[in-house]
């Protein structure tokens, strides 16, 4: 792992979620003691609720926290913070006539029309990274310079992201490969 994980803030912003969805999960399967350790760790507060687009060196400090403070179960926390994510989009960023259009389309007509909605808005989830669709067959998203990946891990918030967006919206059986391609992140998303 490289760094600290806190580098110095190039300004670059990502959306509070980042952060927001680890803390329920961490009081869960960690204690509140073992959140306050990991974020303390990283150096970072918890966002309020109604907090903007967050510095991305906090984020990517309190996601390194969770690889070097939780151990086997960093992948697992990282995973269901995505899955909260998500969730959070699902409920307040689609509206739900959007979501109805999706769901209503044949899935490769509603994969195609939610890859584009999520390209639009990568800037909220990339930060300082560049998203984009490197393949239609398979569906292949890859974010170069991925603030939230580290060398030789792999990034679970991502691939839960996508796979709950896409299980929710298009294939219910949905499932994504994590890769990594040199400097960028790689996810692979599939209908079963």
């Amino acid at each position: 792992m490289d760094g600290d994980g806190k580098g110095q803030d190039t300004g670059a912003r990502i959306g509070p979620n980042a952060i927001l969805q680890l803390v329920p999960v961490l009081d869960r399967l960690q204690g509140r003691a073992g959140r306050d350790r990991v974020l303390g760790a990283a150096g970072v507060a918890v966002p309020p609720d109604d907090a903007g687009m967050w510095p991305e060196s906090q984020c990517r400090a309190a996601h390194l926290a969770v690889w070097q403070g939780c151990g086997d179960r960093a992948a697992e926390i990282l995973a269901a913070a995505g899955q909260g994510t998500a969730d959070y989009i699902l409920a307040h960023r689609i509206p739900g006539a959007a979501r109805a259009v999706i769901r209503a389309l044949p899935a490769p007509m509603g994969a195609r029309l939610l890859s584009a909605a999520i390209a639009r808005h990568a800037w909220t989830f990339a930060g300082s990274g560049r998203f984009g669709i490197v393949s239609r067959r398979p569906l292949t998203f890859q974010i170069e310079g991925n603030p939230l990946a580290f060398p030789g891990l792999p990034c679970p918030w991502h691939a839960a992201v996508f796979a709950r967006l896409f299980r929710a919206l298009v294939w219910p059986c949905a499932r994504v490969e994590d890769c990594h391609n040199g400097a960028a992140s790689r996810f692979i998303i599939l209908p079963h």
